[in-house]
């Protein structure tokens, strides 16, 4: 696979596969929203690699040099603000650095921190996924001629959308939960239920939010949440 993919990479960009000869590198928790992204990446020539927090992808980053980062805002060792801004002020720069999030609110942050861009989840779209990252690519690395616009959607596998519920689960039915742990899921879990267009588990996660910042309890709301993720599992595994 690597051969194919050195191979790949040696071509130039064409109309249909306009990412052709980029590297992305894809610092994103949710094994749902990574095989969007894998899918994405694929359907437009580009070689992708992944890490699932920012160790990892400092790891990573001390041995590669991708062309394309894209950091989720939250991840479980901290916020993916903070690896933007590293990024954003090394010299050699990567070409396009682009935040993601399924919070909205995600946008300012992400460019505050200095990436060049947003993609806000569900990410699907494959013509606005390439527009994006070839909107900020240096104009020697764009394909030459007319490109072919595309409305496609990718959709991932189920299988990674039960492994992310799976975690989600693990960790609401474990014993006591600090807040700060209790954030990080509720963001995790966001943006998987943002990832599977799934608007009763958003609108749920999102109470939990309001109720994290404003101090209140969320024993409750917790609750609800669990046995939402678990009607949602026990569905999948009976397709």
């Amino acid at each position: 696979m690597d051969s194919l993919d050195d191979f790949m990479m040696t071509r130039p960009p064409t109309a249909k596969r306009p990412l052709l000869g980029l590297t992305v590198l894809a610092v994103e928790d949710s094994r749902f929203a990574s095989e969007a992204l894998r899918l994405l990446c694929l359907r437009s020539g580009a070689r992708i690699r992944r890490a699932d927090n920012l160790r990892h992808a400092r790891r990573h980053l001390r041995v590669y040099r991708p062309s394309v980062v894209l950091v989720d805002l939250g991840l479980p060792d901290g916020s993916g603000a903070g690896l933007i801004a590293d990024l954003a002020q090394a010299s050699p720069r990567v070409d396009v650095l682009l935040g993601m999030s399924g919070d909205p609110d995600g946008h300012d942050a992400a460019l505050k921190a200095g990436a060049d861009g947003f993609l806000g989840k569900p990410i699907a779209n494959i013509g606005q996924f390439q527009s994006l990252i070839l909107e900020h690519l240096p104009p020697d690395r764009r394909p030459t001629g007319l490109r072919v616009l595309t409305d496609d959607r990718v959709e991932p596998d189920s299988i990674a959308l039960r492994d992310d519920l799976s975690a989600a689960a693990d960790a609401l039915a474990a014993g006591a939960v600090d807040r700060r742990r209790l954030t990080y899921l509720a963001q995790f879990l966001g943006g998987v239920a943002q990832s599977a267009r799934d608007l009763p588990l958003c609108d749920a996660v999102d109470r939990l939010k309001d109720q994290l910042v404003s101090g209140q309890s969320t024993t409750d709301q917790r609750a609800q949440i669990a046995e939402m993720v678990q009607a949602r599992l026990a569905r999948a595994s009976a397709i």
